[in-house]
């Protein structure tokens, strides 16, 4: 993963180019309440309505939401409003379908900010009474079960980083969630044990990223007051990517690209070409002009690329939000499209990779144009690679006969009418054969100082290392050639490649050695990253017989009386696998500062990465996670030799813990060597919360995730 730099969000305060919170005049912000029509779980809504009112709001009684909406879906200006009763009145809901009032104003990109009882489970009337339409109310209404469940679990709610990002800052226990796959252009903003989401944003104009029918507290109750505001008044003023998808592959030689505004955008300054870095710094010829229209055609005569698209090239385009000034910009995000390449792609198995079952069929993605397609196969790659004559066929799948333990290559050449494209040659193993390699296949980021493993073939007697930086000379190589580094006995599954090169691909090759001599394996691929690793959690299991477990290189408080941390958890998985910023794995750090305890702290000692000069790093950098719940203790990180004091920085923001968005932390290492460390030989990183920080503690406790610490330049 690239090297960013993230600035923790402050709920309350933060307002960012891409994001934030309205000011008054951005929208027309209006609140329901008519104490002629009834209410739910809500209660009377008398709370929310002073107090919104209090803030600017107009209060809008039934007609006069009618009358509001009617008028916004005319001018589809930016507005929201806010329902301070959880029923519905029947001024806007006329029907469950979607060609009621709040439906299509909705539609028009208004926002709707619902609390408490399942949406549109009622619909009330002027008289006081409430017809129940159940489950279908919101089916009809907003076109899905906005409360699947499972209910009544009354669970509390953790926020998702899009829920700390819109401003929730307040937890409840949901009693009344909803699948987050239910429907599609749902945004999540907090969920219970299940996945399920108890809050969460439905967007219906495409690429809308900030409107909506916005759910929150999906309990009785009082909603917190200063959350319903924030998320009425989340706005985003970047650009929104509709069309075509980010990372999409599009069939064709031309390209009407297009977007969603962001909310205070009056034109847009257009960039579109094939070079990601040209692209995101605005150079060479990228820049395509300022327009008012929210789309922009290529590929036409007139047009950028008159000649059309080229198949097989990946293009780049960016929208910067421009205000009415002209002079405030808002710079959008790099999106990219591919036109697929006139060779097939996209092979099923994965190239490299290991097929479940025997009867698994072989499976593509067609090339540009192809009408027919001609498959070679078998156990030799240069047999595969150079084969001719082969008969086309116009199906997309292959079912070769295949056994066990072995290694197969595969080709599909694509006939486009015109010519004949030939394609890639393709290779994957069956059970029992070597595989699993670790890093992964075309993996990237990796560290500069990998141990490559890989699953031994089952009935092999050892196995031959092949490793270098030239592809084909890996393939090719035999036990005389230099990429040869050793044959492996049983057990000893691993190669140690030493230092590599940084942002440099390597290819390595392993083959099962039997009685009749060795089988050739895959060719299989990395690419190291700009870094020097020092830990990035992927490595610890589950046994902890073997010494693997993450608490038993992590040395925690345990048997400490004066340190309340405890690394992993109880019972395994050791390591957290859901909450991770890169790979599969973080380091769940539990701090206990309570009972005259005033710190916590784990510890790990370094087995490798220990020259904190090597290849000229100068910063060391980690990300953190906290949450809500937590008690706002100061972070700190130490370092120490084998000797001496250890020298240690604090995170600058004291209350970081209670953050619930990964957060980048970059400390110079010459922090660390004023304080008379050692920098070519460091022995312990020490990570911890409280007063070791040097910064005022208060004490409690919570739950801190750890990952992807690094050295970079």
């Amino acid at each position: 993963m690239c090297k960013k730099l993230i600035c923790l969000i402050s709920i309350t305060l933060t307002m960012t180019l891409s994001h934030g919170y309205a000011q008054e005049m951005a929208w027309d912000r209006a609140a329901y309440w008519d104490g002629a029509y009834p209410g739910a779980w809500g209660g009377g809504g008398e709370a929310t309505r002073d107090a919104l009112e209090a803030a600017g709001y107009t209060i809008l009684d039934a007609d006069e939401l009618k009358t509001w909406m009617d008028a916004h879906i005319t001018d589809k200006a930016l507005s929201v409003v806010v329902m301070c009763r959880d029923v519905v009145p029947d001024t806007v809901a006329e029907s469950m379908t979607a060609n009621c009032t709040i439906r299509r104003y909705m539609d028009a990109g208004g926002k709707v900010i619902w609390y408490s009882d399942w949406p549109f489970y009622y619909v009330g009337h002027a008289d006081g009474n409430m017809d129940t339409w159940g489950g279908a109310g919101a089916t009809g209404i907003l076109g899905f079960n906005a409360s699947s469940g499972p209910n009544d679990n009354n669970e509390e709610v953790v926020f998702t980083d899009a829920g700390i990002m819109w401003g929730l800052t307040q937890t409840w226990t949901s009693q009344r969630p909803t699948s987050p796959t239910i429907t599609d252009n749902l945004t999540v903003l907090a969920t219970v044990s299940s996945g399920s989401a108890a809050a969460w944003a439905k967007h219906f104009v495409a690429g809308d990223q900030y409107r909506g029918f916005v759910r929150l507290h999906d309990t009785s109750g009082q909603a917190n007051i200063d959350d319903i505001m924030r998320l009425a008044e989340y706005m985003v003023t970047k650009a929104g990517c509709v069309s075509p998808p980010d990372g999409s592959y599009h069939l064709d030689t031309w390209v009407n690209i297009i977007w969603s505004p962001g909310a205070t955008a009056v034109s847009h300054d257009v960039y579109f070409g094939e070079s990601y870095e040209d692209v995101e710094a605005g150079t060479g010829d990228t820049f395509r002009g300022n327009q008012v229209d929210t789309s922009f055609l290529v590929g036409f005569p007139g047009f950028p690329y008159p000649d059309g698209l080229l198949p097989g090239t990946t293009y780049y385009w960016r929208i910067d939000e421009v205000e009415t000034n002209g002079t405030t910009k808002h710079k959008g995000d790099v999106w990219s499209f591919t036109v697929p390449p006139k060779k097939a792609y996209n092979p099923i198995p994965a190239d490299g990779t290991e097929i479940a079952a025997l009867d698994e069929k072989l499976t593509w993605t067609p090339g540009f144009g192809a009408k027919l397609h001609t498959i070679y196969f078998g156990d030799d790659f240069d047999e595969v690679d150079n084969a001719v004559g082969g008969f086309p066929q116009g199906v997309l799948t292959y079912d070769p006969a295949i056994e066990l333990e072995k290694v197969y290559y595969w080709r599909v050449d694509e006939f486009d009418a015109i010519e004949t494209h030939k394609g890639d040659t393709w290779t994957f193993t069956t059970p029992g054969a070597i595989g699993n390699p670790r890093p992964a296949h075309g993996a990237t980021e990796v560290s500069p100082t990998p141990v490559l493993s890989w699953t031994p073939a089952t009935n092999a007697a050892s196995h031959d290392v092949y490793f270098g930086t030239d592809k084909e000379a890996v393939r090719n190589a035999d036990t005389g050639s230099p990429e040869y580094k050793g044959n492996r006995a049983p057990g000893s599954e691993s190669y140690d490649t030493g230092t590599l090169d940084w942002n440099a691909t390597f290819y390595w090759r392993i083959d099962a050695v039997y009685g009749t001599g060795p089988i050739k394996g895959p060719v299989w691929s990395f690419t190291t990253g700009g870094f020097l690793l020092v830990d990035d959690f992927e490595s610890y299991t589950d046994d902890d017989a073997a010494g693997q477990a993450i608490w038993q290189s992590w040395i925690d408080g345990f048997g400490i009386p004066d340190n309340g941390a405890q690394v992993g958890y109880l019972m395994p998985p050791y390591a957290e696998q859901t909450i991770v910023h890169g790979g599969a794995q973080s380091m769940p750090l539990l701090y206990i500062n309570e009972v005259g305890v005033t710190n916590s702290e784990a510890q790990l000692t370094l087995a490798a990465t220990r020259d904190w000069t090597a290849e000229g790093v100068a910063e060391l950098s980690l990300w953190f996670k906290g949450g809500a719940a937590n008690a706002a203790e100061p972070i700190y990180v130490s370092v120490s030799n084998t000797s001496g004091v250890p020298a240690i920085a604090a995170y600058e923001d004291p209350t970081a813990a209670k953050g619930g968005l990964w957060t980048q932390w970059s400390v110079p290492l010459q922090t660390f060597a004023d304080q008379g460390i050692n920098l070519t030989n460091v022995d312990k990183i020490a990570i911890g919360l409280g007063t070791k920080s040097g910064m005022a503690a208060s004490g409690g406790t919570g739950t801190m995730y750890i990952d992807d610490i690094r050295l970079y330049r």
